[in-house]
């Protein structure tokens, strides 16, 4: 399980942060201004930190500059310092990422997803309920017995979970999975979704949005 430190001093941000970056499995810590948090990271090591940079006491740019003396660990700086020199200066200081707010948080996680994956830190294997997910291994089993998925179901899935409780349009399911603009004729995508709820037996699980495409609900 990665863990995660959110740096920020905006508690409704920040507690929203957590409790998105938890149900994906992630374990988070909250420190509101960057003494707590340069305390946090001398004293626990942390697979990733997201950065606020306007900071009461320790700003974002010094709190970075002390990580990068004392770890390798990746930061992304979210903060509303939204011009150009700015996110310039920020890279240039050794952020791996810059999210400017107002943010939405699926792209926050993307971004999240990502850097781990970069630093190969990512969540390896995803739970929900009896249902464990091995992204690396690409295996799937519920309640310890292993369900066999093509690659392209195996895809979905990964998908789904990545965007659990948020709708996904049919064009943007297709095209992440199938690398190519939905055909509106074809049936690929329906057949893959009826055959992945019955193998997992998540026929409530897997919605069908009206008008939108299809939502895995959690």
């Amino acid at each position: 399980m990665s863990k995660i430190l959110i740096v920020e001093d905006e508690k409704a941000i920040s507690d929203l942060i957590k409790i998105e970056l938890e149900s994906q499995g992630y374990k988070c810590k909250i420190a509101q201004d960057g003494e707590i948090a340069s305390d946090y990271i001398e004293k626990e090591n942390y697979d990733l930190i997201l950065l606020d940079i306007m900071l009461p006491k320790i700003d974002g740019y010094e709190l970075l500059e002390y990580i990068k003396d004392i770890s390798d660990t990746p930061t992304i700086f979210i903060t509303a310092k939204s011009g150009t020199d700015d996110k310039i200066k920020g890279l240039n200081k050794g952020a791996d990422d810059y999210i400017t707010k107002p943010f939405e948080i699926r792209e926050l996680i993307a971004r999240v997803e990502t850097v781990l994956r970069r630093y190969n830190k990512g969540n390896e294997v995803q739970k929900i309920d009896e249902l464990e997910v091995n992204f690396v291994a690409r295996t799937v089993k519920k309640a310890g017995k292993e369900i066999a998925l093509t690659p392209k179901e195996f895809d979905l899935l990964v998908l789904l979970i990545q965007n659990k409780n948020f709708a996904l349009y049919r064009e943007v399911i297709f095209e992440k999975v199938w690398g190519e603009e939905l055909e509106f004729e074809t049936r690929t995508l329906d057949l893959h979704i009826q055959r992945l709820r019955k193998k997992l037996d998540w026929k409530d699980k897997i919605k069908t949005v009206y008008k939108i495409g299809y939502m895995l609900e959690i």
